[in-house]
């Protein structure tokens, strides 16, 4: 078993001990996605720590996701508990990086690409190939892709 599945595994141990219903189904929400996602393909086979880190950075997306619906719809209550859900499996998760340290990198990425060639709009593509595996865990697609735009618009 992975280290970060263990710990989520003795985590939802001392949930379920101290009673915790919010960690508790959280953990085992996410546990099952992890197993589901062992278990999909032909065979069956151990998630390193990066895939089980995928799975729950997923996870957590969708609690954002669905806080934000649940937050439109007038269903605050639910809301509330979709964000704490996030927030818990966000401890998981390293830590993200700041605009700043993003912006850095995707400007270093931005100068690398207008040397071989390739400027503006049309460089998007290139440029999220360099930034996309320096960033990877710390900075969501979506900021990524935002800050590549901005910077290749200006």
């Amino acid at each position: 078993m992975t280290t970060l599945k263990s710990k989520l595994h003795d985590d939802l141990n001392v949930a379920i001990r101290a009673r915790d219903e919010l960690s508790s189904s959280t953990l085992r929400l996410t546990l099952t996605a992890i197993t589901k996602e062992e278990v999909a393909g032909t065979e069956k086979r151990e998630l390193s720590d990066d895939e089980v880190l995928k799975v729950i950075t997923r996870e957590a997306k969708k609690r954002r996701e669905a806080a934000d619906a649940f937050a439109q719809g007038g269903r605050p209550e639910q809301a509330e508990r979709e964000k704490a859900e996030g927030e818990l499996l966000a401890r998981y998760l390293p830590q993200q990086m700041s605009d700043d340290e993003l912006n850095a990198i995707v400007a270093q990425a931005v100068e690398e690409t207008k040397a071989a060639g390739v400027e503006g709009p049309r460089a998007m593509g290139a440029v999220m190939k360099i930034v996309n595996p320096k960033v990877a865990g710390q900075a969501e697609g979506g900021r990524v892709a935002a800050a590549v735009k901005k910077l290749l618009a200006g």
